[in-house]
């Protein structure tokens, strides 16, 4: 056989016998073979030998030759046989024999890794391990040596096992089968294969499939040497050079390098705990896999751990060396001559180097030792002996004498008494065992108590899980823990916050949080939402704008109670305050809408407080106040407006006013700090102190200007330069100013104009929006900028008041918000007369124009609002009484009946009735038919009883005097008033008053000769008693005006309307069987029509019959209202 082809493992058996029997002669068997009790011959001659015949060529050969293989293979045969004689209770020979370590130790030191497999099996099999082979063999770390050079490099054209590497370089041959040696010896060797047991024969498809396994764990591990010899030279030679002479250098990172750190820094978060800290850092290294470290791609042993390569880091660093396994056992003198004959002199120096770290790190391991053993001397030198006396009892005696006093240390109890905590560090110890047995009985109504206990031990804990346990205990100590009991916790928990500082408070605190997100008490949500704004300020940034912003916004979408909310909205508000992600600003806008437009009050009232500032102040960092967030409001209130030009949807136009209207102090803020006479601003001399109304009342301090803009001395310093500014030197150059008047207030304007002039609740909030911003930028700015701009659109100029050019916008939202938002920023007596002539002004131009009064009426029901505006209503009122216009003294009469509602009785008996009766008597029909509505509100609202009988001589005037018999318009408008204020005036009133004038009304109807005019008054009888149905009529009225006027009013329906004819034919049946049986049914009194109603089949009969008509729901509306 060739060379090349040299097996250890291809000894016949005859031949191993002939090499173990002294006299070569053939035998039956092996010695290791032999049976229990068989004697087994001596040891071949070959083992009797010296060590140092047998090892004595080993020391100075690094690479096997065919002879050395063959004759160690003799060498460990005979060991073998020799350990089994010894095992099986043999002789042990007289002669001597070379030890099996020493035969192990010069074939591993060698390389003959599959001689000494082998001989390791062939122990084993005997019955006798070697630790050596054992610990060496069950090292994967000896089989993935890289560094250095393989032994099969320092003998040219020899691989391990003597085997040829064909025309490759010898070093890349071996560096490429050293680890397939070692695979193939312990992954796929089959021991059986191999056993001296004569079965040699296997399946051929096992082989195969061994042999391909082989082939391939071969070729990842030359790809993996490769990769990382890549990895090693991808930074030139030159530029190696060059980090090494200026260190101050750093060399940049390689792909692999960052792998392996990786690797080791998520091994460190997932040791320490941090584990919410691993996961973000995997999901950031998404393509590596942290669970194996073979993913790295590196050729090389795991390294230690974080804290190891730190501990280790003082010392003297190794540089790659070949290591002898610990299992091995060369003696360190014979390891230093090897050293020094295979190695040049930079090898042995950091050999060296190597070796002083080493005993170094014993150094300090020993001096810890010492430490250690110096502190439980004086542990022990503290406490005192029991002292015995001298006496002749045996210590046992004494022991068991002292067993019959009453102690239980071996209870967890007892032993935590009987042992005293004499440090610091000990009584923490203590606390943290004893405290989760202490919480449990301890009174929920006192358990806060506990929290200080429970917060410095957290604190000082040395371990995590430990501490993971007391702050659980503290989130869990109270079941529903009130306001006082939370406040105490969050106190604690920044307490320790501060403490511990941002790592051990998103490791530790932040968990317990999330934990208790979802849990089914309240107030327990309600401490994780308030603890969420507490933590901010102690938290890590990124931890802030990401996790802790993600769990307020899941509460505020899922959350059911009002209180969490609330708790929520303020959370985010702080964070907001302290977030500086700019890539956060859109979703802190959406979360604002979000709070603003919640169905709570209590959340509304939050975000304005705290959230709409903080995020306000976050925004003008951002220099998107007034390039951003306002403008993106602004464009959102125009899109709702043009969507809901048939149904506006008034909550959303109220989330995005009140959110802009927050807004303002703010704005006002950034045009005083970027003002030109900012850097005149400075505290010296007396500065006037600010006017107590100078600004509204701010929702919380958060919006106080002052607050913003520092303190109120600096605000007043301001201000004064404000006001001279304005009223001397004029806007150049202020460019947030002039934002201001040349884009936000003529978009406003603009928007205004868009308004349904009847929506009351839009024309309140605009008012209030306007109102609040001229009363923050002052009385300069609103006489030079605002009212100009209003006044240019109005055009109410005296020489097209008779002209309908440019009174279009007379009709819109823009004069009630100018009115009511504008001019009454300020009350002094100049501001009031302006108020005044603007009213009168409109009202005389939309009266001469025949134009809609809507505006007119939105003015003085959102004016007649406020008390003190009363009188200066009433005076604009009395300029429409004495107009020499017909149709603006209308106007007048019609504006009486809004303003009544809200004026008090002196007014109305002093100012209102007097102008009502001197239009009562005006020339103009039209003027005195305008009155009546009026009257009719003064029935409904007024008690004064002689009041009302002015009223009542005033109207019943209107009916009986000859002159309006044939006034169609007025019986239309005494009817249409009748039947609105019948169910809620007087009910002596209605009695006396109501009933029999609308019985004659639908009596004189009978004989009317004009048929439209004859379905007009119908349709407004018909209203007219289907509200008075609802009220209680006595009997006798109901026979004598009430079922007569019906009657009166069906014979007008029957050839005018017959759908109406049906429910009043209905009507009356009912009123009829309901007086016949009233004497059994009722005792005597009132009754109503509406109670008489009680079959299921009369009552859906009336019902759907009253749907199908057209009745005022205004006028069915006011039978349910008593009375005041």
């Amino acid at each position: 056989m060739a060379a090349s082809s040299v097996n250890p493992f291809n000894l016949s058996d005859s031949e191993e016998e002939a090499e173990r029997r002294p006299d070569g002669a053939d035998g039956p068997h092996s010695p290791s073979r032999a049976a229990p009790g068989q004697p087994i011959g001596p040891v071949s001659p070959l083992a009797d030998s010296e060590p140092g015949a047998l090892l004595g060529s080993g020391s100075s050969r690094t690479s096997p030759g065919v002879e050395s293989v063959a004759a160690l293979a003799a060498a460990a045969a005979a060991a073998a046989a020799a350990a089994a004689a010894a095992a099986a209770g043999g002789p042990a020979g007289a002669e001597p024999r070379v030890p099996a370590d020493a035969i192990a130790a010069q074939l591993l030191r060698d390389q003959y890794i599959l001689t000494a497999l082998e001989f390791h099996t062939e122990l084993l099999e005997a019955g006798r391990e070697l630790p050596r082979l054992r610990d060496y063999f069950s090292n994967p770390g000896n089989f993935e040596r890289q560094s250095g050079t393989p032994p099969a490099c320092k003998e040219p054209g020899l691989g391990p096992g003597g085997q040829l590497t064909g025309g490759q370089h010898p070093c890349t041959a071996g560096r490429s089968a050293y680890r397939a040696g070692s695979i193939s010896t312990l992954d796929s060797l089959d021991f059986a294969r191999y056993s001296d047991d004569g079965n040699r024969e296997s399946d051929e498809r096992v082989a195969v499939l061994e042999f391909e396994l082989r082939k391939a764990k071969e070729t990842i591990q030359a790809l993996r040497a490769n990769l990382t010899q890549a990895a090693e030279s991808e930074v030139p030679l030159q530029e190696r050079k060059n980090f090494k002479s200026s260190p101050e250098i750093q060399e940049p990172i390689r792909p692999l390098e960052k792998r392996a750190l990786n690797f080791l820094v998520n091994e460190y978060l997932l040791k320490n705990n941090y584990k919410l800290s691993s996961i973000t850092f995997s999901d950031e290294n998404d393509d590596q896999d942290f669970e194996l470290w073979d993913d790295v791609g590196l050729n090389i042993p795991k390294p230690p751990d974080l804290l190891h390569l730190y501990r280790s880091c003082g010392s003297s660093q190794s540089t790659p060396r070949d290591t002898v396994d610990v299992g091995v056992g060369v003696e360190s003198e014979e390891l230093l001559s090897n050293t020094l004959t295979q190695k040049p002199q930079v090898a042995v120096v950091q050999e060296l180097e190597y070796k002083i770290g080493l005993l170094n790190a014993e150094k300090q391991s020993l001096a810890e030792q010492i430490r250690q053993l110096q502190s439980r001397y004086i542990k022990t030198k503290g406490k005192i002996p029991i002292s015995f006396p001298f006496r002749k009892l045996s210590p046992a005696f004494h022991q068991a004498l002292l067993s019959f006093c009453r102690m239980s240390p071996d209870s967890r109890l007892g032993s935590e008494v009987s042992r005293i905590a004499d440090s610091a560090e000990s009584v923490t110890l203590m606390l943290g065992r004893c405290l989760p047995h202490i919480v449990p009985n301890v009174l929920l109504a006192k358990r806060e108590e506990l929290i200080p206990l429970i917060l410095c031990t957290a604190c000082l804990h040395p371990e995590p899980k430990e501490r993971d346990q007391l702050l659980h205990i503290l989130f869990n100590l109270i079941k529903r823990p009130d306001d006082e009991q939370r406040q105490m916790i969050l106190t604690g928990c920044v307490a320790f916050a501060r403490h511990v500082g941002p790592t051990r408070v998103e490791a530790e605190l932040l968990p317990q949080c999330w934990e208790q997100i979802n849990h089914k008490y309240p107030e327990r949500r309600l401490l994780v939402a308030e603890s969420c704004g507490a933590l901010a300020p102690y938290l890590p940034k990124e931890i802030r704008s990401s996790l802790v912003l993600s769990m307020l916004q899941q509460m505020l979408t899922e959350d059911k109670a009002d209180m969490v909310r609330e708790a929520v909205v303020k959370s985010l508000g702080i964070i907001m305050g302290y977030i500086d992600d700019p890539d956060k600003y859109s979703q802190g806008f959406e979360l604002m809408l979000l709070s603003q437009g919640d169905p709570s009050e209590r959340v509304v009232s939050a975000t304005h407080q705290v959230f709409i500032p903080a995020f306000a102040a976050w925004a003008t960092e951002l220099g998107n106040l007034q390039s951003q967030l306002i403008p993106t409001l602004l464009i959102r209130i125009e899109k709702l407006l043009k969507d809901g030009e048939h149904g506006l949807d008034e909550h959303k136009l109220h989330t995005f006013l009140s959110a802009l209207q927050s807004l303002i102090p703010p704005l006002f803020a950034v045009v005083l700090q970027s003002a030109p006479f900012t850097e005149r601003a400075r505290l010296q001399g007396d500065v006037p102190p600010i006017e107590v109304t100078r600004f509204p009342r701010p929702a919380s301090p958060l919006q106080d200007v002052a607050t913003i803009v520092g303190s109120r001395e600096q605000l007043a310093v301001l201000l004064q330069l404000y006001d001279h500014q304005l009223a001397h030197e004029g806007t150049t150059g202020w460019d947030s100013l002039l934002w201001v008047v040349n884009q936000l207030l003529p978009q406003l304007i603009e928007i205004v104009s868009r308004i349904n002039v009847t929506s009351s609740t839009c024309v309140h909030e605009f008012s209030r929006f306007f109102w609040r911003l001229c009363r923050t930028f002052g009385k300069i700015f609103t006489n030079t900028k605002v009212k100009p701009q209003f006044q240019e659109i109005l055009r109410l100029s005296e020489e097209n008041v008779d002209t309908t050019a440019g009174n279009g916008i007379l009709t819109k939202a823009t004069v009630p918000i100018y009115a009511t938002g504008v001019l009454t920023c300020y009350n002094q007596e100049e501001d009031r007369k302006l108020l005044v002539g603007f009213l009168e002004d409109v009202m005389t131009t939309l009266s001469l124009s025949h134009a809609p009064l809507d505006s007119l009426k939105a003015s003085f029901v959102e004016l007649g609002a406020n008390p003190a505006y009363h009188e200066l209503l009433l005076t604009v009122l009395w300029y429409g009484v004495v107009h020499t216009s017909a149709l603006v003294r209308c106007t007048a009469a019609r504006m009486f009946e809004l303003l009544v509602k809200g004026v008090n009785e002196t007014l109305v008996a002093q100012r209102v009735v007097p102008a009502l009766i001197t239009l009562s008597s005006d020339p103009e029909i039209s003027v005195r038919i305008s009155t009546i509505p009026a009257f009719g509100t003064i029935m409904e609202t007024v008690t004064q009883k002689e009041l009302l009988e002015r009223v009542k001589m005033q109207l019943a005037s209107f009916l009986e005097d000859p002159q309006y018999q044939d006034q169609h318009s007025l019986h239309m408008e005494i009817i249409r008033t009748l039947g609105r204020v019948g169910p809620n005036t007087e009910p002596r009133f209605r009695d006396e008053f109501v009933l029999p004038h609308l019985h004659k009304l639908a009596l004189s109807n009978n004989m009317q000769t004009s048929e439209s005019k004859r379905l007009d008054i119908a349709t407004q009888l018909f209203e007219a008693y289907s509200a008075l149905s609802c009220c209680f009529i006595s009997e006798e009225l109901m026979v004598n005006h009430f079922m007569p006027g019906l009657k009166c009013l069906r014979a007008d329906m029957e050839s005018l309307s017959p759908e109406h004819e049906v429910i009043l034919s209905s009507m009356i049946k009912e009123c009829e069987q309901k007086v016949e049986n009233r004497s059994v049914q009722e005792p005597q009194g009132s009754m109503s029509i509406a109670a008489s109603l009680v079959g299921e089949d009369a009552k859906t009969k009336f019902l759907s019959k009253m749907g199908q008509l057209t009745t005022s729901g205004a006028m069915l509306a006011n039978v349910f209202q008593r009375k005041k």
